[in-house]
C-alpha cells in the first residue's frame, strides 16, 4: 500500500474473496474497511462501546464527550489514552456524572442520546453561504478515495465560508461528525462560522449534535429524516439534502442559503 495517505492503510485490510464477473472468476484480495469496538472508559468508569475505524481517535473522545455534553469544553479534559480497544479519559472534575453506558453501532441504526427537541439549544449564528459554495464543496469532499477502494466508508467534512477546515472519514458518519467537532474544539476554531458537509443521510441524532456545537447548516448528497427536520426547524438548523449539482432541497431556515444569479438562471421556472 505504498504511497497511501498517512492512516489510510490502518482502515482497511486487504482479504481474500473470489470475483466473479459473469462465467469468470478469479481469486483475488479485496480492501475491506476495518470495523474496531473501542470501550470508552471516562474517570475509570464505562462509558459506551463503539464500532468505528481505528483513525483520529482523539478528536472523536472530544467530540463525542461534547455532544454528549460530558464536557462544555477542551478545556474539561485532563487526558486521552489509547491502549489497544480502550480508550481512557480522565477529566479534571472526577466526578463528573456521565450518563448510562451504551453501544453505538457502525451502521446508520446506532444507539442515540434522547432527544427532546424543546431542551436542545438554539443556533446563534450570522453564517449565511451561495448554493455555489455548496455545490463546489460537496463536489470536492465527497469524491474519498477511500470510499472508491473500499465502497464502505462516510465522508464528514467540516467547512468555513469559504474553504474546507478537516474532513474525517469513518464506517459511520456520526462518529465521523464527532471527530471534525473534536478537531474544532481541539483547535480554537468558531463552531458557529462553519457548516457540515455529510455524504450520507442526515439524522436527528446529526441535527442534535450540531445544535450542541451551534453548527448552523449541515448539507448532504443523501436524504433526511422528518425528525431531523422538526428538530432543525424548532432549533434554528438549516437542513440542505438531495444536492446534485445545482439541485438541493432546502428544508428549514432557507434564509440561510443564498441563491447565485447563475444558478437562478439554471433553475426551472
Amino acid at each position: 500500500m505504498g504511497g497511501s495517505p498517512a492512516g489510510v492503510s490502518v482502515m482497511y485490510r486487504k482479504i481474500p474473496c473470489k470475483r466473479i464477473n459473469g462465467e469468470y472468476s478469479e481469486e483475488i484480495l479485496h480492501e475491506v474497511i476495518e470495523e474496531i469496538p473501542y470501550a470508552l472508559f471516562v474517570n475509570g468508569r464505562h462509558m459506551m462501546t463503539a464500532m468505528m475505524s481505528p483513525e483520529g481517535l482523539e478528536n472523536f473522545v472530544t467530540g463525542f464527550l461534547f455532544t454528549e455534553q460530558v464536557i462544555r469544553s477542551v478545556d474539561e479534559i485532563e487526558s486521552i489514552k489509547v491502549d489497544a480497544n480502550r480508550i481512557g479519559v480522565i477529566t479534571k472534575n472526577l466526578f463528573k456524572v456521565i450518563g448510562p453506558k451504551k453501544t453505538i453501532l457502525s451502521g446508520c441504526g446506532g444507539s442515540a442520546s434522547y432527544i427532546d427537541a424543546e431542551k436542545l439549544p438554539k443556533i446563534h449564528s450570522d453564517l449565511s453561504i451561495s448554493t455555489v459554495v455548496i455545490t463546489d464543496m460537496i463536489k470536492n469532499t465527497l469524491s474519498s478515495d477511500l470510499h472508491k477502494l473500499t465502497g464502505g466508508i462516510h465522508v464528514v467534512a467540516l467547512a468555513g465560508a469559504n474553504k474546507i477546515i478537516t474532513v474525517s472519514e469513518d464506517i459511520g458518519r456520526h462518529n465521523a461528525l464527532d471527530r471534525v467537532i473534536g478537531h474544532a474544539l481541539r483547535n480554537a476554531i468558531d463552531l458557529s462560522q462553519t457548516f457540515i458537509i455529510v455524504s450520507g443521510r442526515i439524522s436527528s441524532e446529526m441535527a442534535r449534535k450540531c445544535l450542541i456545537a451551534n453548527i448552523p447548516i449541515i448539507v448532504s448528497r443523501g436524504a433526511t429524516t422528518t425528525l431531523a427536520i422538526d428538530i432543525a426547524d424548532k432549533n434554528g438548523l438549516t437542513i440542505v439534502g438531495f444536492v446534485r449539482g445545482v439541485k438541493m432541497n432546502v428544508y428549514t431556515h432557507q434564509y440561510r442559503i443564498n441563491v447565485t444569479t447563475e444558478q437562478e438562471k439554471s433553475m426551472p421556472q
